[in-house]
């Protein structure tokens, strides 16, 4: 195996709850407590904190177009002061993500990521199933 470059972002002993419980913004507090313990009950372990302020789970090893080889996670999410990210690693992947996307609610798509403004914009059976598919081994 190529050896694993260095990045900024990396996973990290951080308490997940401490974090989120830090927020004042208490829908923000809600919203991402509840999207943890979904994340939480379909990934089936605990989320790390990846730097000091994204939430992720099912680290695994990517390798980019560049062949640099760099450990992720392959689902999570950062509350942000105006949204809250979530990462899917299938985002990449094809009709099937782009699919569930479309039908997920009020978002906007970013480079890598889905924003949302609160977690009652979105479907939450269509953020379950987007979750289920980047948790998916995927093989190229």
């Amino acid at each position: 195996m190529a050896k694993l470059a260095e990045i900024k972002t990396k996973e990290n002993e951080a308490s997940v709850m401490e974090y989120l419980n830090s927020f004042e913004d208490e829908q923000k507090k809600k919203d991402s407590i509840a999207i943890y313990n979904l994340m939480l009950q379909i990934a089936n372990e605990e989320g790390k904190m990846w730097g000091d302020s994204i939430i992720g789970f099912k680290k695994y090893v990517v390798v980019s177009p560049s062949k640099r080889s760099v450990e992720w996670f392959k689902v999570g999410f950062a509350p942000r002061k105006n949204n809250i990210s979530l990462y899917f690693s299938m985002m990449m992947y094809g009709d099937e993500a782009q699919s569930l996307i479309d039908q997920l609610g009020k978002v906007k798509l970013g480079k890598g990521c889905v924003y949302i403004k609160k977690l009652s914009d979105i479907n939450i059976d269509i953020l379950s199933q987007l979750i289920l598919l980047s948790l998916k081994e995927y093989s190229f």
